[in-house]
């Protein structure tokens, strides 16, 4: 017997830090595209990928907020609440390269706020503060 469809809830604690269990961002990000009419093609795992293709396929989750670009790394990272419409804010250890992308709604609209001082359209925000975790600080102290 086929086991049934996982169905993710989407998290309302804005302190969470995306702990799902290890299949719902998969069907979260499904039932988002379905609910925003957009289309989540198949992964293609029978064939090498070229460039091109790994670009689109990033360009289309980076737009549906699947994903993150940490602008630093040139790297990416899944998003904890991807059901959730927030600025990219990271703060990225520089001794481990861990990073974290805590949901502030202060930091957006304090930069609306300057933006629509300086009479600023913005197209994107990237926020990335770099420093050391607690781990790697408490590792230097121990």
């Amino acid at each position: 017997m086929p086991n049934p469809p996982i169905k993710a809830t989407p998290c309302t604690s804005s302190s969470c830090l995306g702990q799902y269990a290890p299949a719902e961002p998969l069907a979260l990000a499904m039932d988002l595209c379905e609910e925003r009419g957009v289309r989540l093609r198949s992964l293609r795992r029978s064939r090498p990928v070229a460039p091109p293709t790994v670009y689109r396929a990033l360009e289309f989750l980076m737009a549906q907020g699947f994903v993150s670009r940490i602008e630093r790394r040139n790297a990416y990272v899944p998003r904890a609440h991807p059901e959730r419409r927030h600025d990219c804010l990271f703060f990225i250890c520089g001794d481990c390269g861990a990073s974290v992308e805590p949901e502030d709604p202060r930091v957006g609209r304090r930069l609306a706020e300057d933006a629509a001082d300086l009479r600023f359209r913005v197209t994107r925000r990237v926020v990335e503060m770099q420093g050391t975790c607690a781990s790697c600080r408490a590792a230097d102290v121990a």
